[in-house]
């Protein structure tokens, strides 16, 4: 059985909005969304399966409105796909485990990073804190982030 998988039950628990986005392929507001302004060190992880996708070390201000990431944590947990929808060309990002939409990539990023953004919906996210990723089964990401508690 894989360690990050959809379930029914995980699917009956999303809101409204985190159904629209993650099942149908939706985007929410731009700006109105909990992660857009969101600093906190840790790791966010897809709302359906739980799998790790992004951490707060590759998280950016782009000022697009959703949350940009230049790269994910875990390159095998996302799936990109083309998308032709509303008359544009762009790469959808999903999750690899759950399906769940997660929202697009774009060539836009910083170059320092790559040029890439994951521009994502805030509604396909949980957020795990730094200080609870032991607590909730994802120590073995604690490591990126020693670096960073180290520096002045």
């Amino acid at each position: 059985m894989a360690k990050y998988r959809k379930t029914p039950e995980a699917v009956a628990r999303l809101t409204p909005l985190q159904y629209r986005v993650t099942q149908e392929a939706a985007t929410e507001r731009p700006f109105a969304n909990e992660f857009n302004d969101h600093h906190e060190p840790g790791l966010y992880v897809d709302i359906v399966s739980g799998e790790p996708l992004f951490t707060s070390l590759d998280k950016f201000q782009s000022h697009c409105g959703w949350p940009s990431f230049t790269k994910p944590v875990e390159t095998g947990n996302v799936v990109e796909k083309h998308d032709t929808s509303h008359g544009m060309r762009r790469t959808e990002v999903r999750s690899a485990h759950a399906d769940s939409h997660l929202g697009h990539v774009f060539d836009d990023g910083p170059r320092a990073t790559g040029g890439l953004r994951y521009c994502i919906n805030s509604a396909s996210l949980r957020f795990v804190p730094l200080a609870e990723l032991e607590k909730q089964g994802y120590g073995e990401y604690r490591h990126l982030f020693d670096s960073e508690a180290t520096q002045p």
